[in-house]
């Protein structure tokens, strides 16, 4: 089922000339979509959805006479479940029988065998070893604060939580994206919990104009330093944010504020911890990933998974469902997409040609996933959109099936940050070419939507900084007061508001920003570790640098502010693509209209153009919409607010042309739009 904002009108893939060559790749890419679907649902004999049933049947369930718990465990050749109640005694635990042959154990217990809040285990034997695991479908894990020891507990509450607020009817037309993260989004030195953000963030997400939220390291993690992108137990929220009712309750909220709410979706690889991992859950290395050098990520140090099991397949599907159905969330950002496509993992590899997505390093099982990821996931909740995390650029994930894609509803820009922070690190300002950057900003393909950004958390996870910071370095700590001024700190607020006005007027179809990053948050993210002594220094938002009156970082939100609210005004990332008016690379100033908008960006360090002429495609009286150098945004006020500017005519032979006249200070941009009346 195609998601319900698409349109019949998408471009087809093989409209693109040079993917004409590979219609033989693209067919076959189809076919074993086609194929894995037949072979999940026998057939048609039952929906995807019903297939996606795997957390309904697997894991611990409270019946009406007692308990149930089932796990999928093929190399073992016995299982004792064990806890709290005998004592964490294996010769008072329960027997699993093996219930299959395919390898499925069973254990099925009175009501009183178990409570909520109970902590349990698997005792799991096979031939040649024993090892504790962690029930793969276990949907609460919580860690011991003194031995750090990870445990699944029963969590069956007398009260199941009661859901408030309906979901979304429909996805945001242009999404308009808050990337965060629960833990570090409260500025105290500690752990952030779901009430918290629930109650004090999502205001300010609110406040600022995103309309979706993105919610990192939700499925539970074992080393919170890994962002949540080494995952343990798919299906439990991670309790140290709290308990899966408040996250519901967060959730809950957003959706009350008119927030949708997607989540990170790490379905690329799994933490390599076997007790608390899916890593050798029955002693064999092949269970859930690949066997051998395959089965290891050699740079994430993590188990990748064999897509070409049915069984896998079943495991991440349904995982898919139950986030949507069990907590409500609005969809995904799957995570590692290149990772998944690749069995070279996209180290080490340049993508420079069109075959490279269609060579043997390709794996098809994986694509054949993720295609039927999206179908499943449209069909659940039509409400819902998915984001791709790619950086190889392979043609078609954000494509529909219907236009020869993988379904995707986006896909995230991931060249344009890596532009922009060698844009203003790397080359000297006055060698920027207007041609290269109207490239940067707007290279896409017709048959998929984009997401773009100007830093996300990649950019400033350890070994890296904020964009602010990155061009403003020790001025961060002592030239952010809004009295203080000079070339440093000049020339960086300047860029930062000028790089998100031009990423987000000319995004494709939707505009992304990490928590912080929208008033210019300093320094960098790292989570306490043995490297810095566990210091939650960076691990933290600093929300009263943006809340002092007294410094600029309030005055970067408030223009953040202005920009979102002009894009959703004109409804602007649902118009036609950005038109271009103007690049000139020696002059430095790049003019393009979009959605009814003019922007006028003069990217010149030093020169202000005092009567600078564009050509209009029609004649008419221009407003003010947003000018990036007023006071309000840190700027030096050199505009006259209030202003109207009007077209004039000029005869170019036989041609009438209309021009614009303006004053366009150095690294200043202005957004004009056409007033009602003309002239």
């Amino acid at each position: 089922m195609a998601p319900s904002n698409r349109t019949c009108t998408t471009p087809h893939l093989l409209d693109d000339p040079y993917l004409v060559p590979f219609r033989g790749h693209i067919d076959h890419r189809g076919q074993c979509v086609t194929v894995w679907r037949e072979r999940l649902t026998d057939n048609g004999d039952v929906s995807l959805r019903e297939f996606a049933a795997g957390h309904l049947h697997f894991g611990l369930h409270g019946t009406e006479t007692g308990w149930i718990l089932r796990e999928w465990l093929p190399n073992a050749t016995g299982v004792v479940l064990v806890g709290e109640f005998c004592n964490w005694e294996e010769s008072r635990g329960h027997p699993f029988e093996r219930s299959r042959e395919d390898g499925v154990w069973e254990c099925r217990l009175p009501r009183e065998a178990l409570h909520h809040g109970d902590l349990f285990r698997l005792s799991v034997y096979w031939s040649g070893g024993r090892g504790d695991r962690i029930p793969a479908y276990a949907n609460r894990v919580v860690q011991d604060a003194e031995t750090h020891i990870f445990n699944a507990q029963v969590w069956a509450p007398s009260q199941p939580y009661e859901w408030k607020a309906p979901t979304p009817s429909r996805p945001p037309v242009q999404p308009l994206v808050y990337e965060a993260h629960v833990g570090i989004a409260q500025e105290k030195a500690a752990v952030g919990t779901y009430a918290e953000f629930r109650d004090q963030t999502l205001p300010r997400i609110v406040q600022a104009g995103y309309n979706t939220v993105q919610l990192m390291a939700v499925m539970e993690h074992p080393y919170y330093g890994s962002f949540g992108y080494h995952v343990s137990s798919f299906f439990a929220a991670s309790s140290r944010f709290g308990t899966p009712e408040e996250l519901k309750s967060l959730i809950d909220r957003a959706h009350e504020l008119g927030l949708s709410v997607i989540m990170d979706l790490v379905h690329s690889h799994a933490v390599k911890n076997d007790v608390e991992g899916l890593s050798r859950m029955d002693g064999s290395e092949y269970q859930y990933f690949h066997e051998g050098a395959r089965g290891i990520h050699p740079v994430w140090d993590s188990r990748c998974f064999d897509y070409s099991r049915p069984e896998v397949m079943h495991f991440l599907l349904s995982n898919c469902r139950f986030w949507l159905e069990e907590f409500h969330v609005d969809g995904f950002r799957f995570d590692g997409i290149t990772s998944m496509l690749y069995t070279h993992h996209g180290l080490g590899t340049v993508f420079t040609t069109y075959d490279q997505y269609f060579d043997d390093s390709v794996d098809d099982d994986a694509l054949a996933y993720l295609a039927l990821a999206n179908e499943l996931i449209h069909s659940v909740a039509p409400q819902a959109i998915t984001i791709a995390e790619d950086v190889s650029g392979i043609p078609g994930l954000a494509a529909p099936p219907s236009a020869g894609g993988c379904g995707f509803d986006y896909r995230l820009a991931m060249g344009l940050p890596d532009f922009w922070f060698k844009w203003v690190t790397e080359t000297p300002d006055e060698h920027w070419h207007m041609t290269y950057l109207w490239h940067e900003l707007t290279n896409r393909r017709d048959d998929e939507r984009t997401i773009s950004y100007v830093e996300s958390h990649d950019q400033a996870i350890v070994g890296g900084k904020t964009f602010l910071f990155e061009m403003l370095d020790s001025a961060m700590y002592n030239a952010m007061h809004v009295d203080a001024h000079g070339p440093v700190v000049d020339r960086g607020i300047a860029l930062h508001k000028l790089a998100r006005m031009m990423t987000a007027l000319t995004a494709g179809h939707g505009y992304l920003t990490f928590m912080g990053n929208e008033f210019g948050h300093p320094e960098w993210i790292d989570f306490p570790r043995e490297g810095n002594g566990w210091s939650y220094e960076h691990a933290r938002r600093r929300w009263s640098l943006r809340e002092n009156a007294g410094l600029k970082y309030g005055q970067l939100a408030a223009f953040d502010q202005a920009l979102l609210r002009l894009v959703e005004d004109v409804s602007c990332l649902q118009s036609n693509p950005p038109r271009l008016l103007l690049a000139d690379d020696n002059r430095h100033v790049l003019a393009f209209e979009r959605g009814g908008l003019f922007v006028f960006a003069n990217l010149h360090p030093t020169e202000s153009y005092q009567d600078l002429s564009v050509e209009l495609p029609a004649p008419g009286r221009l407003e003010p919409a947003l000018d990036s150098d007023a006071p309000a945004f840190g700027g030096q006020g050199r505009i006259a607010a209030g202003q109207s500017y009007f077209t004039q005519p000029r005869r170019d032979g036989k041609t009438l042309r209309h021009c614009v006249h303006l004053y366009l200070p150095c690294r200043t941009a202005l957004v004009l739009r056409m007033g009602k009346n003309t002239r």
